[in-house]
């Protein structure tokens, strides 16, 4: 069955199901969704949820209603409207409108505000407006990242529906071959810390899950591309785990060569990525080494990624399912369950993970549905490989501080920019607050600070604690004592 045959059977089922009074217009593909455009959409929003649900269960896709642009009210109408519906408290700073999509982009500093009780002002939104509102949370801290990505999106709104468009008309076809086959080939990442990639194969489909760089310092650095396994003219999808280097650092190597597919992330992820793989380069020419693609393949690999929450279920090819799970690790980190052969075969990867409970982030998910391949990172998996309780490495960490500070010294800590550093302005700003540590100064690195902004930026990704103390107004990465370098 071809493309235009499964769109077909899709369009069938859709307008068997719903009112006429609806008004379809047409219905695509948009990525991993099928896009339903309506003249009047409130058929399907007022009180035809359930319409829509039974569409979802039927196919088994995801499904989002649009309203045709020829019964959008214009954008002055639609801003007085958003302004009218959405109280002051919700502090907006901007209101973009995507004509590709549909969509009108709410930016606010209290995103809450905007949705409203059970949602209600985003379907008021929608039903006076027929526009779809999608909110965004304001930076609490400035980020040059996120605005530059925000930026890049928005410029390449039409560029991407073309995209969306070409991935659902991959992902959407029918099966073609009857072969039960699953291949997995190590391409990095085994018996070794550094450039993890693991090639998923069907008989319909190429998976290709992280693929890191190994900075080693020396020119064994990059992912085993050359495999007779790896294709990159058939590859349908990558998964992105996290954002560190060591997983994710050579995608933009693939978009220097031609692909063109879709990446998937967590929205945190997204954004750090650009972060990290663009100083990876400038570190790389600072210390006169070659790298193999520029910032301009790094935008390339971003306006192709297409993020996903997590215990969101996707198509990402004809055969194969993606769920991304909390992996505890750093904001935004996924363990990945693929479905393949609806049903056949269930694989987990871990990427990275941890399963103790930090002041950042929640502990790993650890219950799946189904699974028959559990591939595990395994770095600290040792037998000898025991870490210290939480509270004793902090209590360690506030003794030094204060033996330093007795001696009139000064407390330099080396640390990770993604996710230690933040997970030790907690400590220190909670030491400082319950008198553990005298009232003092703490500077700030500006990479770390940029970091710390992507985490406030997304507090749906850190722990409950700092999760809800950020929603109430008590955001502990913006203190009295923090000072940017």
């Amino acid at each position: 069955m071809s493309v235009d045959s499964v769109l077909e059977t899709i369009r069938n089922v859709i307008l068997s199901k719903i009112p006429l009074e609806a008004g379809i217009t047409r219905i695509e593909f948009e990525g991993p969704k099928i896009a339903i455009y309506a003249t009047k959409p409130s058929v399907l929003v007022d009180g035809g949820e359930n319409i829509v649900r039974e569409i979802v269960k039927t196919l088994k896709k995801r499904v989002v209603i649009r309203a045709d642009p020829e019964v959008r009210k214009s954008e002055h109408e639609t801003r007085e409207i958003i302004l009218k519906i959405v109280p002051l408290e919700a502090e907006i700073t901007d209101i973009y409108f995507n004509n590709e999509t549909g969509e009108v982009e709410i930016t606010a500093k209290k995103p809450g505000y905007v949705i409203g009780k059970d949602g209600q002002n985003l379907k008021r939104i929608l039903l006076e407006t027929n526009w779809r509102p999608k909110v965004i949370r304001t930076p609490p801290l400035p980020s040059k990242t996120i605005r530059q990505i925000r930026e890049l999106l928005r410029k390449d709104a039409d560029e991407r529906k073309v995209f969306l468009h070409n991935i659902g008309q991959k992902i959407h076809r029918s099966i073609i071959f009857k072969d039960s086959m699953v291949r997995i080939t190590a391409l990095g990442g085994f018996q070794e810390v550094g450039r993890s990639a693991i090639l998923v194969q069907t008989a319909e489909s190429n998976i290709l899950l992280d693929i890191g760089v190994k900075p080693s310092g020396n020119s064994d650095e990059y992912p085993f591309l050359n495999l007779g396994e790896f294709d990159i003219d058939r590859l349908d999808a990558v998964v992105i785990t996290h954002a560190h280097l060591d997983h994710c650092g050579f995608l933009p190597f693939l978009f220097k060569y031609g692909y063109r597919g879709a990446v998937y992330v967590t929205e945190p992820t997204m954004y750090l990525m650009k972060l990290l793989q663009e100083d990876y380069i400038d570190v790389a020419r600072r210390e006169g080494k070659i790298v193999p693609f520029s910032k301009r393949d790094v935008a390339t690999a971003i306006s192709h990624t297409i993020p996903l929450t997590y215990g969101e279920v996707t198509d990402i090819s004809p055969d194969v399912r993606l769920t991304l799970h909390e992996a505890g690790h750093i904001i935004g980190s996924a363990i990945v369950h693929l479905h393949i052969g609806r049903g056949l075969f269930n694989l987990v990867y871990t990427g990275d993970f941890k399963f103790n409970r930090t002041r950042l982030l929640d502990p790993a998910t650890h219950r799946f549905p189904r699974a028959e391949l559990l591939i595990m990172e395994s770095t600290y998996g040792g037998s000898s490989d025991i870490m210290p309780p939480r509270f004793e490495t902090e209590r360690k960490l506030i003794e030094i501080i204060n033996r330093t500070f007795s001696r009139n010294g000064i407390v330099l800590i080396p640390a990770l920019a993604v996710g230690r550093a933040q997970d030790i302005m907690l400590v220190i700003n909670d030491a400082i607050n319950k008198n553990l540590i005298p009232k003092t100064e703490v500077f700030i690195e500006g990479m770390i600070q940029e970091v710390t902004a992507i985490h406030t930026t997304f507090p749906e990704y850190l722990s409950q604690s700092v999760r809800e103390r950020i929603y109430h107004g008590n955001n502990p990465f913006i203190s009295e004592y923090f000072n940017i370098v």
